[in-house]
């Protein structure tokens, strides 16, 4: 559905007297810590992956199998090669 320069150019107009316009209700306040502690919990989950993927690369070098490796996390070896396994060794 193309739109001409002049309908895309009144959008934005609209949107910024909207913008402009907007008064936040005292419900619409969102309190930072339960941002902060979601970020955090994220970054800590990201952290935690990097780790078992190093330990895992660790590992698959000397020689363990898939199996124990995926013992050690609670799933199959099947399932651990295809999370954290590399291509060479799909």
């Amino acid at each position: 559905m193309p739109r001409t320069v002049k309908d895309i150019l009144d959008h934005a107009d609209e949107l910024a007297r909207r913008f402009e316009n907007y008064e936040p209700a005292p419900e619409d306040e969102r309190d930072p810590r339960i941002f902060t502690a979601l970020r955090d919990a994220a970054v800590a989950r990201s952290d935690a992956e990097r780790s078992i993927q190093a330990a895992i690369n660790e590992a698959r070098e000397h020689g363990y199998s898939w199996a124990f490796i995926g013992r050690l996390l609670g799933t199959s070896g099947e399932a651990a090669r295809q999370r954290y396994g590399t291509k060479q060794e799909a």
